[in-house]
């Protein structure tokens, strides 16, 4: 068989394939999540491996081509955004694995060898829409008990700001601030503050929380966020626990999470001016 006919019969064996398995990751019963989940990962490997399955060609570079490209920390930081603090190969070739931190959480993201997608589990994002402000969610806010909540500005002010935070985020200090300065500028805006400490980012923070909310005190919240040592908790208080629960349920998984009085969620620091622009025109 000539060498171009086999090298076409081979492309369009593998572009039947890859067909094959977009149908059935379209069309699987969605409680065959491994068999979807494996699906990904194949198809992943297949576009990504600099190899180049599509060409057959023996020119290039040799082994996974990561000699062929290279990804500075820097380079790395200004194409996602973020601040990178590892950049390596990734064990699906073709792919660079980057460990960074993103509004004071630590993320690990993938970058192909090209440096014009972002993988994910099961999408790809153009380089040019990362740093783009996420869409706008709403959250019911009948779903949010405040019982246990703390206290900044009048309770009886009309505007009412939910603003999940921990007391070890260093973004969460930042707006503290910014929340005091807002209560100043607008009497009519009081804030409710719910204590998500991340414990995987911050392994005091889950103790801090229970003391502060043991004694349901601002003060001790303060304390916390100017760096001073707290009391123990002196109570077996549920309600960092519940929460933590709630937070999942909401899909809130970043401090400061701020839930504006029409329910829209702003997840990360903002600060005054932009809040009080965001309270004044709803949506």
């Amino acid at each position: 068989m000539d060498t171009d006919i086999f090298k076409d019969f081979l492309n369009l064996r593998l572009s039947a394939f890859i067909c094959g398995c977009f149908y059935n990751f379209l069309y699987i019963k969605k409680g065959n999540m491994r068999f979807r989940f494996a699906l990904i990962l194949l198809l992943i490997a297949i576009f990504f491996t600099p190899s180049a399955s599509f060409s057959f060609e023996g020119k290039g570079c040799a082994g996974d081509c990561a000699s062929c490209h290279s990804l500075t920390k820097d380079e790395a930081g200004k194409i996602l955004k973020i601040e990178v603090s590892e950049v390596k190969t990734a064990a699906v070739k073709g792919l660079w694995e980057i460990d960074g931190v993103q509004n004071g959480n630590k993320i690990k993201v993938h970058l192909d060898f090209g440096k014009k997608y972002v993988v994910l589990i099961n999408r790809l994002i153009p380089v040019d829409d990362i740093g783009k402000p996420p869409p706008i969610r709403k959250i019911d806010l009948n779903l949010i008990p405040l019982t246990d909540a703390l206290i900044i500005g009048n309770p009886s002010a009309k505007n009412r700001v939910i603003v999940f935070t921990d007391p070890d985020c260093p973004y969460c200090k930042k707006f503290h601030t910014e929340m005091k300065e807002t209560i100043k500028k607008n009497k009519d805006i009081v804030f409710y503050i719910k204590l998500f400490p991340l414990v995987n980012v911050h392994p005091e923070a889950y103790e801090k929380s229970k003391a502060i909310l043991c004694k349901n005190s601002l003060k001790l919240l303060d304390d916390a966020i100017e760096g001073k040592k707290l009391p123990k908790a002196d109570c077996d208080t549920k309600a960092v626990d519940e929460n933590l629960k709630l937070t999942e349920q909401l899909d809130i998984n970043v401090t400061p999470s701020i839930i504006l009085p029409d329910g829209r969620l702003i997840p990360g620091f903002i600060d005054s001016p932009a809040l009080l622009q965001l309270i004044g025109t709803k949506q």
